[in-house]
């Protein structure tokens, strides 16, 4: 009988995938865990092995189409079964149906397992299945979800039209239109924007009116040629995911500078001795223990929000993610208990983990559970930078080129290498006397070499 295999649960609300390369075919008899599919997420590159042994029925994808989990990939018949096979096992009704399983991926892994042991019942043999519905958490922002409690409308029942999946203002707007609200009539779904929807009584509060779309673009061509580009699946992930960081934080940004003279040295002391250990100290390796170990001081910035329940989440854990440039993108993997190790272990983990990260064979697991994030640019030049929050983490520290420059030491003037930072946060969660101090706890352990290489 026909076994299809779906694109499986990829974790951490990722609701779908590009389609790299399909490296089946038709026809084929391949054995379980042979490399199936390579889909790219906007966390990795992932080759999806084969859950089962058996033929290459029909291949459902091609390269370059995005997907959604549950949507089927790869349909199965039984290894060695002749053409035809397939639908004379539709049409016997004694003809025992295989369990219903669940797939998912670990590590990059796909794996199935039976979904219960209940009675399932033979698919029609054409249109296709509709794939199952999400059990996970509806992709919506905290403002969708608290305009959805206001009208009384359940997320999951409602529609979704955003990237990616997400459930908007006016999806939510739509599954409330003729539904009655608490304590007046029907709520009506405008056809115009917001603001021209009926007056609100006399007194009451009138909502402020945002864009929902971004507004029509004018005809670039009738000034001259253009050309028009396909965003990657990863360029439009990252183009949502920082829409959504900087529609829902209020970002503020702390700028501070660092005197890292004395680390410099130490890194100049040690890099041949390092060398000889296969590790290769840099600045970014020390950056992410001092911010790790003033996490510790600073709890409320290893953390996130959950605006709907009105609550802040303290992760008991320091799992720093450091943007690296790879040829497809910036990725963000994450070195995890940066607190509870030495910067030489930090060191060597981060070499490697980029490295996987610039060859695309990074795992989903090395990618995800950041709590906080460093990104420096001080390799590419400027002098400081403002990056956005990675949501739904608080805070992130941006580091630029540290400079020699003119400092007054005691009544003197001496040369010393300055480096320059800045801490941007989520003002709902801290206040600009917090970032203040936080800014200066990492400040202090990057100026004092000594302390920071004991985890003080």
């Amino acid at each position: 009988m026909p076994r299809p295999f779906v694109l499986p649960d990829l974790g951490e609300g990722l609701v779908e995938a590009e389609i790299v390369k399909v490296l089946v075919h038709e026809g084929e008899v391949i054995q379980e865990d042979a490399p199936l599919l390579e889909v790219e997420t906007d966390k990795a590159t992932v080759e999806i092995p084969s859950p089962m042994s058996g033929r290459v029925e029909t291949v459902h994808v091609v390269p370059n189409q995005t997907v959604r989990v549950g949507q089927v990939l790869v349909t199965f018949a039984d290894a060695g079964a002749p053409a035809g096979k397939q639908a004379a096992d539709t049409l016997d009704p004694t003809r025992r149906l295989a369990p219903e399983t669940k797939t998912t991926v670990d590590n990059g892994r796909a794996r199935q397992t039976p979904a219960s042991d209940g009675p399932r019942h033979e698919p029609a043999a054409a249109p296709r299945p509709p794939a199952p519905a999400p059990t996970g958490p509806v992709p919506a922002t905290p403002a969708t979800r608290r305009l959805a409690r206001e009208l009384g409308v359940d997320l999951r029942a409602v529609t979704a039209s955003g990237p990616g999946g997400r459930v908007t203002d006016d999806d939510v707007r739509q599954a409330a239109s003729g539904q009655p609200a608490s304590g007046q009539g029907a709520v009506e779904r405008p056809s115009a924007p917001v603001r021209d929807s009926a007056p609100a009584p006399a007194g009451a509060p009138r909502p402020l009116a945002t864009p929902t779309a971004e507004p029509p673009l004018p005809k670039f061509e009738q000034w001259g040629e253009i050309e028009r580009q396909p965003l990657s699946h990863l360029r439009r992930t990252i183009a949502e995911r920082m829409t959504l960081s900087a529609t829902v934080i209020p970002h503020v940004t702390h700028f501070d500078r660092a005197d890292i003279t004395d680390l410099d040295a130490v890194i100049a002391r040690n890099l041949e001795a390092a060398r000889a250990q296969g590790v290769t100290l840099t600045l970014t390796s020390f950056l992410l223990k001092a911010a790790a170990l003033a996490l510790r001081e600073h709890p409320q910035f290893n953390a996130s929000l959950d605006a709907a329940a009105g609550e802040l989440i303290l992760k008991r854990y320091v799992h720093l993610g450091v943007a690296v440039a790879a040829e497809r993108g910036l990725i963000v993997p994450v070195i995890r208990d940066v607190d509870a190790k030495p910067v030489i272990q930090v060191a060597r983990e981060l070499a490697a983990l980029a490295q996987r990260v610039r060859d695309g064979k990074a795992a989903l697991d090395e990618l995800r559970g950041g709590t906080f994030t460093v990104t420096n640019i001080g390799a590419l030049g400027g002098t400081g930078a403002i990056p956005i929050i990675n949501y739904p983490e608080v805070a992130i520290l941006g580091v630029a080129r540290g400079r020699p420059e003119a400092v007054v030491r005691d009544g003197h003037i001496v040369p010393r290498l300055m480096l320059p930072l800045s801490l941007t946060f989520d003002h709902r969660v801290a206040d600009g006397a917090d970032g203040a101090r936080f800014a200066s706890a990492i400040v202090r352990r990057l100026e004092h070499p000594d302390q920071l290489l004991l985890g003080l």
